[in-house]
């Protein structure tokens, strides 16, 4: 996989196939999270829901393998042999952009499992149709530790089957990927008190974060785009 990943890409840039297609699939769950958000505007609850809930599994599982293969975006370059430009530019300019953007990718994931869990939690089905329920929004303690074993079971029980099906041995690194994912849902599940004391009307909580995710996901794609073409644009290195 890494030696196909390796391969020149397909937008004519000097980046390579991993880098082109993380470049596409950034630009495909901003869009659909943005028809997401326009379809909430609009009430379209069934809609949304669907639509939204696809794109973050299908967001997480991606980003999963990314870690995993570590050779998608603009993250497969080694140091500075990867950036062609100034130092200048790379210092000031390029580094501050890519760490920006690596944090803001550290939280939108942990708001991709957080809005995942407040969005089942914070609907009701009337007529057939999905609306967020208003009123108080709060869980207790021990519900919070048996969402976090449930996860952490199914987290390590897919360790173990894509570790048989794909013939692997032990990987360290992908033991790290998984727990990482139960230490997300882990630090979700934890700050969950602290926002029921900020919002806790429910249909306020998923309304305010929704767009505050929304936000982080536009800036996710505009940073991204930026290192993107900085480093296989604008700046090609030597990128391995």
């Amino acid at each position: 996989m890494k030696e196909l990943l390796a391969r020149p890409g397909f937008l004519g840039t000097a980046a390579t196939l991993g880098a082109d297609l993380s470049q596409l699939m950034a630009m495909l769950f901003t869009g659909l999270f943005i028809i997401g958000w326009i379809q909430a505007r609009k009430k379209l609850g069934n809609a949304h829901h669907w639509l939204v809930l696809g794109g973050m599994v299908a967001m997480l599982s991606f980003f999963t393998s990314y870690y995993l293969f570590r050779q998608l975006g603009v993250l497969a370059f080694e140091g500075r042999t990867g950036f062609g430009g100034s130092d200048f530019m790379y210092h000031k300019v390029f580094i501050p952009i890519l760490t920006v953007h690596i944090l803001l990718v550290i939280f939108g994931l942990i708001m991709a499992v957080y809005m995942i869990i407040l969005g089942f939690r914070a609907q009701q089905v009337v007529g057939g149709s999905r609306q967020l329920r208003p009123g108080e929004l709060v869980v207790r303690k021990e519900k919070l530790l048996r969402i976090f074993l449930v996860s952490g079971g199914v987290l390590l029980g897919l360790y173990a089957v894509v570790g048989t099906r794909l013939g692997t041995d032990f990987s360290l690194r992908r033991l790290l990927v998984y727990l990482s994912g139960l230490m997300v849902v882990g630090f979700v599940l934890g700050v969950e008190k602290t926002v029921e004391r900020f919002w806790p009307d429910g249909e306020r909580r998923h309304r305010i974060l929704g767009r505050l995710t929304m936000t982080i996901y536009c800036i996710l794609f505009l940073t991204g785009t930026i290192t993107y073409t900085m480093l296989y644009v604008l700046y090609p290195g030597k990128v391995g």
